[in-house]
């Protein structure tokens, strides 16, 4: 039986494959990370009662994930519900197309933690001008070369192979979107911003960067992950 979730998505237009794919690996993830939950901290539950504890281990590392992607499906859900002035038909396809996937990336993530996720953030996005197309696409830049570097600066930290892989084919995609929203605003596709020109790699932020950044767009108690490391 599907959810409501998922009979919204394919009305949506969202391809059913795609979404099938994400929800049975997740399915198989909820499933290994229930056995390994027994000797790891529950996400969500709070040492600090002023932050949202992550957890520890890959619990950890799946709740990071989940709170970025809750953010990005969060914003471009009101970037399609509120479209900017003089958006584009191509523009606003280009869009929609990108909430989806994050969508699809965040109920991937809830099902694959299943009762060691985190609560649903609530965002707080008052420092973005909607109706203002400059202001959304600045903030979708933000938000997808934050996701590629936290990916990057976190694969390290994942134990289980399973969820490496799939973080792996996750931060391709989100690359992918990067270099679209780079492509609207009419910029280099890769720049110093993101590449190291030391050694031509993608740039990576730490857990605690990372979360500097996306505390700026939650409202409520902040995200805290010590057991991510520096």
């Amino acid at each position: 039986m599907k959810t409501t979730t998922q009979e919204t998505l394919v009305e949506k237009g969202m391809a059913r494959r795609s979404f099938l794919k994400f929800a049975g690996a997740g399915a198989v993830a909820a499933g290994v990370l229930a056995t390994a939950a027994s000797c790891q901290k529950h996400g969500g539950v709070v040492s600090d009662p002023q932050v949202i504890d992550l957890g520890t281990g890959d619990v950890a590392v799946l709740n990071y994930a989940y709170a970025l992607e809750q953010l990005e499906a969060a914003f471009y859900t009101q970037v399609i519900a509120t479209p900017y002035t003089g958006i584009t038909t191509e523009e606003r396809a280009l869009l929609t197309e990108i909430r989806d996937h994050e969508i699809i990336h965040r109920e991937f993530f809830k099902t694959a933690l299943a009762g060691n996720a985190i609560p649903a953030l609530t965002p707080n996005f008052s420092s973005i001008t909607f109706t203002d197309k400059a202001s959304v696409l600045g903030t979708a830049k933000a938000f997808e070369d934050l996701g590629v570097s936290a990916y990057n600066g976190a694969g390290y930290l994942i134990q289980t192979t399973a969820y490496l892989e799939l973080a792996g084919k996750i931060v391709s995609v989100e690359a992918r979107h990067a270099a679209l929203i780079r492509n609207l605003l009419g910029q280099n596709l890769a720049d110093d911003s993101i590449l190291d020109p030391s050694n031509g790699l993608e740039r990576s932020k730490t857990p605690a960067e990372v979360l500097a950044i996306a505390n700026k767009y939650v409202s409520g108690k902040p995200l805290a992950a010590p057991a991510l490391g520096a």
